[in-house]
């Protein structure tokens, strides 16, 4: 077997031997719920319906069918278990360090920085952010056609083969579809073509040089008006003058550069903070300083420029000048960018020992010892992200106090049901920067699971005082008001409700959930069936009031036949990929008898767990137990089934 196969092969197994351990790592609440769990659409596979709605979505506010597809096909193939789609991240990274030592190896000749460059890419660990979380696949799969886009190109110009350009065209539209990050690489084949391949000189340049980008900026302009036209809804909580963000675009440049030269400290979230004027210009500077000397360079070794452009051109598209989301900046934007500052390295520092005449023992030892920190240093980051809470437990320390961090901390508890933990990073968020709402919502919600509801009435109170016209913060205060069995002041909050908005489901069930209380069973039957005329599309909603229907104590409040179609027609939504709403059909089914496929639902809805000691999973046990012994499961309305606001 030749040595750049060997060379290969070693970059593919000791990348997957240094990231084993994300198979063993959960999916973390932080993006994974839109892009998996909780993605119904996804969650069902690969089928018909999957495939148009990827190419049509906006959804998440980017355009990437590719992805979308790759995640359908881990759901078809591996349900949801998180190590299977964490591994399958593992392996396109893996596979891009062997793509980007083949397309350098092509371009150059040379083996050894090649290689260098190949496994600074695969172990450093401002990386581990694209691999080690899931939602994140868009980056490694987009840089998987990017760089074949690279290499087909480079083989169509050695080659003269129209067949790898049609093969590059083709490549890159996949990227683009994977990640529109990507728009800037028909830049890249210009600063290839201008080394390694020597093709750029203006004497000698034709149409044929110029026009054969043509179709790549095509594709790119195209994908640039799509992801425009899904982002253009979406706007940051909070929308900085654009002259702080372009003061924050110069210093994220900064710490992408220092990161990448020393990776310490490196989190999934950055907040936005003010920036000093000095190091500002501070950055400037070196920026500056950087720019020149990669320039002076050229003459000697023109991979400094190229290094140098790459990494400046990759990181245009989410240089943060238009803002979308909280954050000031992120590791995963480096993925692609860092190469160049790899190049630089491997291929110029190799120009340097050879023009300086340097020991070559010494510098292949230095070499060895910077890739042998960078697996240290990476295996550590690993740990991090084995959940939500190692993960912004280390954010806070790397950081320090954020309210986004602590309400993110917060929910990571919440699912873990650690109700007392996650209510003291709630209360923990202070004056949360973009959303007093959310602040005493995520507070008042945990204070009616740990059974408080007179506290959790003085939360939703300050969202009220603060905007009385809003619908939802009337039903909220509702409902806390009826788990304190003050029920005409319910009704009041409820009545208000309505009135500011009409046909509002959630008000329609905390109205049911009274008047129930109240003896009040006809009026209270017909506010649910009102509930689900407000909301027919609404699976929460749906299964609230199917399970309502399916198990009052009281059989003048039940109803068998229409729990069954509520709940079927929720399942139908939700392609049978919704625990809560498979237990409220399995309730309904045992309502009508039917203890047979009540129990299947009750299975399916626990296979759908990753960990079943969680409390609402013990629960479907329990239900699972009642229709083994041809029970109907019986239980009375509560404020604590009540749907969820957030």
């Amino acid at each position: 077997m030749s040595l750049p196969r060997v060379i290969a092969l070693c970059l593919v197994a000791i990348t997957l031997a240094v990231y084993v351990p994300v198979g063993g790592h959960d999916f973390l609440h932080y993006d994974d719920e839109d892009y998996v769990t909780n993605n119904h659409v996804v969650k069902a596979g690969l089928t018909w319906a999957g495939v148009k709605w990827a190419f049509t979505t906006g959804f998440a506010a980017n355009w990437f069918p590719v992805t979308w597809l790759s995640h359908m096909v881990d759901c078809e193939l591996f349900k949801l278990n998180a190590g299977a789609h964490h591994m399958g991240n593992v392996v396109f990274h893996a596979v891009n360090a062997a793509l980007l030592f083949g397309l350098l190896l092509r371009l150059t000749g040379k083996i050894w920085p090649a290689a260098f460059v190949a496994m600074l890419f695969a172990w450093h660990p401002l990386h581990v952010e694209s691999v080690a979380w899931v939602s994140e696949r868009k980056d490694v799969l987009s840089t998987f056609f990017g760089l074949l886009t690279l290499l087909s190109y480079a083989k169509y110009v050695q080659q003269s083969s129209r067949l790898h350009y049609r093969l590059a065209l083709l490549y890159y539209a996949l990227a683009l579809m994977s990640k529109p990050m990507l728009v800037t690489l028909p830049f890249l084949l210009l600063l290839i073509d201008y080394w390694p391949l020597q093709r750029f000189a203006w004497s000698t340049m034709r149409w044929r040089f110029v026009g054969e980008k043509i179709p790549f900026f095509i594709l790119a302009i195209g994908v640039c008006l799509i992801t425009l036209k899904v982002q253009h809804p979406v706007a940051s909580p909070t929308s900085w003058p654009r002259g702080f963000r372009l003061e924050n675009a110069i210093c994220a440049m900064g710490h992408y550069l220092s990161r990448t030269l020393w990776p310490d400290s490196l989190s999934v979230f950055y907040p936005f903070k003010m920036i000093p004027i000095q190091t500002v210009a501070a950055v400037i500077i070196i920026l500056l300083a950087f720019s020149w000397a990669a320039w002076l360079a050229r003459n000697q070794n023109r991979c400094w420029l190229v290094g140098w452009l790459w990494f400046l051109g990759t990181l245009v598209p989410v240089i943060g000048l238009v803002q979308v989301g909280s954050a000031a900046m992120a590791d995963r934007y480096m993925y692609v960018p860092s190469i160049g500052i790899f190049i630089a390295m491997g291929f110029g520092l190799l120009d340097v020992r050879d023009r300086w005449s340097w020991s070559e023992k010494y510098f292949t030892g230095a070499a060895l010892f910077t890739v042998v920190i960078c697996v240290m240093l990476t295996e550590r980051q690993l740990g991090y992200w084995k959940n939500g809470e190692t993960l912004f437990r280390h954010v806070l320390e790397v950081t320090g106090d954020s309210p986004v961090v602590h309400a993110n901390l917060g929910l990571a508890l919440e699912k873990q049901e650690r109700y007392e933990d996650a209510l003291a990073e709630y209360r923990q968020m202070g004056s949360i920067i973009y959303s007093e709402y959310e602040y005493h919502i995520s507070v008042g919600n945990m204070l009616v699971k740990l059974g408080r509801p007179a506290a959790a009435l003085t939360e939703y109170g300050q969202c009220l005082n603060r905007n009385p016209s809003n619908a939802i913060y009337h039903v909220v205060v509702g409902n806390a008001l009826a788990a304190q069995d003050k029920f005409p002041d319910a009704l009041a909050e409820f009545t208000k409700a309505e009135m500011l908005k009409t046909n509002l489901a959630p008000a329609h069930i905390g109205i049911a959930n009274v008047l129930l209380k109240l003896g009040n069973r006809t009026n209270a039957v017909a506010e649910l069936w009102a509930a689900v005329r407000a909301e027919p599309y609404n699976g929460q909603t749906l299964s609230v009031v199917a399970r309502v229907l399916a198990t009052h104590p009281d059989a003048a409040v039940r109803d068998g036949p229409g729990a069954v179609l509520i709940a079927s027609k929720a399942n139908d939504f939700s392609y049978g990929l919704r625990p809560e709403i498979l237990d409220a059909l399995g309730m309904a089914l045992a309502e009508t008898g039917d203890y047979t496929n009540a129990i299947v639902c009750a299975v399916n809805a626990l296979d759908l767990f990753e960990n079943r000691e969680t409390g609402e999973a013990k629960s479907i046990g329990h239900h699972l137990q009642s229709y083994q012994n041809h029970q109907p499961w019986r239980e009375p309305f509560s404020i604590t089934n009540l749907p969820v606001i957030h």
